[in-house]
């Protein structure tokens, strides 16, 4: 009696179960990666386009004042928003009868008033030496408190130019005219015709200037970005801490160093927001506080699953 040896039988392929499990994760990842690029692209659009439309303010025409009148520029230089105070530099072109051709220098001595009246008062400009630029702060109301949307705007301003010394000195109306431009703000120039205004003879003719500074759109987008940062910390930091503090997660030491490091970051972050909001601002309120709050909250919770770790 013969018997015949069992034919070993091949075992059946394993199903490529692996390999479904990896494609959507791949596919997952090649979408999250595609987004971040594509609003990393637009922001930059964004910024570019919006920085593009707020340019400076058109440069001096000395003709609109014509030959004979004085004309005073005040060049933007520096907002002060804690202060309420904007920093010119102010420079005056007097008449053409107010020259010494010969030198290119005043024939007289001239004074300029603006009014509101500047920090520094009148402003001396000598015989002999050519006009030079002078500077002076102005005040710019505003609430510093609402950044980023806080806006400022000035009195309205007009000029007087004093020619000539003791009995000889005269009273000449002059025209303001406001060029420069401010890193991170929006900047516009309006006359008002008021003649009970100011008490400058110039109001009737030219109007008094009006300065307003809004923050430009394109620090916006800077703004926003931060604020987000800021809210995604503590939110990161809960989500870790409370599976801990539950249990239902590895209680992992390394991660003392991590919460450590967003503590600490929270205040930095503040700090290089455009424009350095003042202390106490709605911001701080808003945003800032309830953030450390938070990740005290997620520190304290990650310090419970420590100690149920050690029991």
């Amino acid at each position: 009696m013969t018997t015949e040896a069992a034919t070993p039988v091949a075992p059946a392929p394993a199903p490529p179960a692996k390999k479904k499990r990896e494609a959507p994760r791949i596919a997952i990842g090649v979408c999250i990666l595609a987004a971040v690029i594509i609003v990393y692209v637009l922001s930059l659009f964004g910024v570019h386009f919006l920085q593009r439309s707020e340019g400076p303010l058109p440069p001096l025409d000395l003709s609109q004042g014509g030959g004979d009148a004085t004309i005073v520029q005040l060049r933007l230089e520096e907002l002060k928003p804690v202060a309420n105070r904007l920093s010119v530099e102010v420079l005056a072109y007097p008449g053409v009868a107010q020259y010494d051709n010969r030198f290119d220098v005043l024939a007289n001595d001239v004074a300029v008033r603006l009014y509101p009246t500047s920090d520094l008062g009148d402003l001396q400009y000598p015989k002999g030496k050519a006009p030079a630029q002078l500077s002076t702060t102005i005040e710019a109301h505003g609430d510093p408190g609402n950044w980023p949307f806080d806006s400022y705007q000035t009195e309205p301003i007009a000029a007087d130019a004093f020619v000539g010394t003791g009995d000889n000195r005269k009273k000449v109306p002059a025209r303001v005219e406001v060029t420069g431009a401010l890193d991170g703000w929006e900047i516009s120039v309006n006359r008002v015709h008021d003649p009970s205004a100011l008490p400058t003879s110039r109001a009737t003719d030219n109007g008094n200037v009006v300065i307003t500074l809004k923050r430009a759109k394109g620090p916006l987008i800077f703004d926003l970005g931060i604020c987000l940062v800021l809210i995604s910390l503590p939110t990161l930091a809960l989500l870790v801490a409370i599976p801990m503090a539950l249990g239902r997660r590895k209680f992992l030491p390394p991660f003392a160093t991590w919460y450590a490091a967003n503590l600490f970051a929270i205040v930095p972050l503040r700090n290089i927001l455009p424009g350095a909001p003042p202390p106490g601002s709605w911001i701080d309120q808003a945003i800032v506080q309830w953030v450390l709050i938070a990740l005290v909250t997620a520190m304290s919770l990650y310090i419970v699953a420590w100690i149920r770790q050690g029991d």
